[in-house]
């Protein structure tokens, strides 16, 4: 009986965030013009501990985007290294009219979107415009606002793309393209600096 209480005030709890914290919406319009910004490491780039974890630095990322979706993860076995993964869109993928028509999703580690009728934007501009990344913050305060973003936030972040390896979770090597899709195409980010835009 007491497990089955904790478990309503979870679901209540839950619902109650939910209604005071509902998804951003705005008028039509892109939002977000700039693409993502990739640059090269420096050699000052040197691998790096993180916990249990060993990483290894692939590129300098950035980007202003808009929050499509977010999930965060207890359970898995990389939850441990990256407790959240944010659905990011930019371009024709940060205006209100076209994500009205799309239904978006996280699971499994991966970001879905569907379509009811036609799609309402050319499938590879989809691919070309949004990403799922599995962040990895670099303190606790970083990791509390990653838990917070919500739907429609427009955010600036940056960091670095890494390749991680640890117990449990084998190598994990980060995308190093925008226009990839599938398993593999979802950027791993070292997050050094979260802010919402205005």
């Amino acid at each position: 009986m007491k497990s089955l209480s904790v478990i309503a005030a979870i679901i209540l709890a839950w619902y109650a965030y939910e209604r005071l914290n509902p998804p951003i919406s705005y008028p039509p319009g892109v939002l977000i013009s700039a693409d993502p910004r990739q640059t090269k490491i420096t050699p000052n780039d040197k691998p790096f501990e993180f916990g249990e974890f060993h990483l290894k630095p692939l590129a300098h990322f950035a980007l202003d985007a808009r929050v499509l979706h977010r999930k965060n993860y207890h359970f898995d076995r990389q939850s441990a290294l990256v407790p959240v993964d944010l659905a990011v869109g930019w371009g024709p993928m940060s205006d209100q009219a076209i994500l009205d028509q799309l239904e978006i999703s996280q699971s499994r580690r991966f970001f879905w979107y569907q379509w009811s009728r036609l799609p309402p934007l050319d499938p590879d501009q989809i691919t070309c415009h949004a990403t799922n990344l599995h962040l990895i913050p670099s303190n606790a305060a970083m990791a509390s606002a990653c838990k917070s973003l919500r739907t429609g936030e427009l955010i600036h972040l940056q960091g670095l793309l890494v390749e991680a390896s640890g117990p449990g979770i084998g190598t994990w090597r980060s995308s190093l393209s925008r226009t990839d899709s599938g398993n593999g195409a979802c950027e791993l980010v070292w997050l050094e600096e979260l802010h919402r835009l205005r």
